[in-house]
């Protein structure tokens, strides 16, 4: 079936997946599936610790199998780099630092399998993940005032053949002109756009085009993100 230009791949969130985390999820978009698992430690990094207050940090990796060709266990790449620091930063937008106090919570994100839109995955599956392990700090008493913000989520769109299209899977971002990742709030406030055109220029036109498309499917990603935690007391 083919999708429309403003369309979403399919959207799945499944919370709890792995009973150890203080937050689970997995998220699907299409066919790409990434495992985000939060994990709260009673301690700061040395060079927080002066400020008492929280840190929010991410990691991600792709597993062996995600992609058609083995990609080598623990091979932490440049990309990989580069993209656990935008999950982090577009998570860390999510959360009073102050309120969450001395301790962080790491956000681990595995890629399973990858047919593009990784990273946006990440952010949106993380947020689940990350609000969970919140909820559970609220459960033992353990802050004194809500820490959560508000929701962040993030969407892959750019121009393929000639037009603007959101949630590029591989075969459109392999031939995309212009590349883009989006992150915004539930109140659709920019938290961080990357966008690269690959093949020469692009216009302040078709650059509000893209934010546009990304604002509504950042709805969406919300509203799936709420469904998610449903019940779940954040």
């Amino acid at each position: 079936m083919t999708r429309r230009p403003s369309q979403l791949r399919p959207v799945k969130i499944r919370t709890g997946f792995i009973d150890s985390a203080d937050g689970s999820a997995l998220i699907e978009v299409g066919r790409t599936r990434v495992l985000c698992n939060a994990t709260v430690i009673e301690d700061l990094p040395e060079w927080r610790k002066a400020s008492a207050s929280g840190w929010v940090t991410a990691e991600y990796a792709m597993l062996p199998a995600s992609v058609p060709h083995r990609k080598p266990r623990g091979d932490r790449d440049g990309r990989s780099a580069e993209i656990q620091r935008i999950v982090g930063r577009s998570l860390r937008a999510a959360v009073d630092m102050a309120a969450l106090g001395p301790r962080t919570i790491y956000v681990d994100c595995d890629v399973l399998q990858a047919d593009g839109g990784t990273r946006a995955a990440s952010i949106t599956g993380g947020y689940v993940a990350l609000a969970l392990a919140i909820r559970r700090l609220r459960e033992r008493g353990l802050l004194k005032r809500r820490a959560l913000k508000c929701h962040v989520a993030a969407v892959s769109v750019g121009i393929v053949d000639g037009r603007p299209r959101l949630d590029l899977d591989y075969s459109m971002d392999s031939r995309a002109e212009v590349d883009m990742n989006v992150v915004m709030t539930d109140a659709l406030k920019l938290v961080e756009v990357q966008g690269t055109a690959e093949r020469g220029d692009f216009t302040r036109a078709l650059l509000n085009d893209m934010l546009d498309l990304a604002a509504g499917a950042i709805r969406g990603l919300v509203r799936r993100q709420r469904k998610a935690l449903r019940g779940k007391g954040v």
